[in-house]
C-alpha cells in the first residue's frame, strides 16, 4: 500500500528535487504541496532537507504524536553530487535572496549553474543547505515546462540581498 503523502513546498529547489524523487517513488501516493493548510488523512509529509540535523529534529518534533510520518528523500546526498544531479536533470533555479555574511550581493538574480557554484568561496555548500542562499525553481522535470521570468529589482535590506523574480506572461 502507497503511503499518502504532502510535501513541504518551500519553491525552492530543494523541495523541487524532493518532488521529482518522490514523484519515482513507487511507494508513496503524493497528495500534494504543502504550504500552509490543514489536512485530513496524510500518513506521511516529505520535506526536501539535505543535512541539517537540527532542522531535521525540528521537523520530527513537530509531526510526534501527529501520525505522520516525516520523509526526507534527499537526506545524506552529499551536496555536490545532488547539485550535479539537479543540473544535468534540467532543473533551473534563480537565486531570490543571499546571506551577506556569506557570500556577496553580486549572486543574487544569477541562475544557479554550475559555473555560478564555481565561483562561490571555498566552504560555501554548493546547494546552500546553510543557508547561504535561496532559489526558486522556474523549470526542471518536476514540472510539465518551464516558467519564463525575468530579474527585477535587486536590494539589501537586514543582511540579506534579494531579487525580484518575476514571472513573465
Amino acid at each position: 500500500m502507497k503511503k499518502k503523502t504532502l510535501l513541504s513546498w518551500s519553491s525552492g529547489k530543494d523541495s523541487a528535487w524532493a518532488l521529482h524523487l518522490l514523484r519515482q517513488d513507487s511507494t508513496i501516493d503524493l497528495l500534494g504541496l504543502y504550504t500552509e493548510s490543514t489536512t485530513k488523512g496524510i500518513q506521511c509529509m516529505a520535506f526536501g532537507d539535505l543535512f541539517l540535523e537540527n532542522v531535521r529534529k525540528c521537523r520530527e518534533n513537530q509531526l510526534k504524536g501527529t501520525g505522520i510520518e516525516p520523509l526526507f528523500p534527499l537526506w545524506g546526498i552529499p551536496t555536490g553530487q545532488l547539485a550535479d544531479q539537479m543540473l544535468s536533470a534540467g532543473l533551473e533555479a534563480y537565486i531570490s535572496s543571499v546571506d551577506l555574511k556569506k557570500l556577496p550581493s553580486r549572486f543574487a538574480g544569477r541562475k544557479w549553474s554550475r559555473d555560478l557554484i564555481a565561483e562561490y568561496p571555498q566552504g560555501t555548500d554548493p546547494c546552500g543547505e546553510n543557508g547561504e542562499i535561496h532559489t526558486v525553481v522556474v523549470g526542471g522535470p518536476m514540472f510539465r515546462g518551464p516558467i519564463p521570468v525575468s530579474v527585477g529589482e535587486i536590494i539589501e535590506r537586514n543582511g540579506f540581498a534579494y531579487a525580484d523574480i518575476i514571472p513573465m506572461s
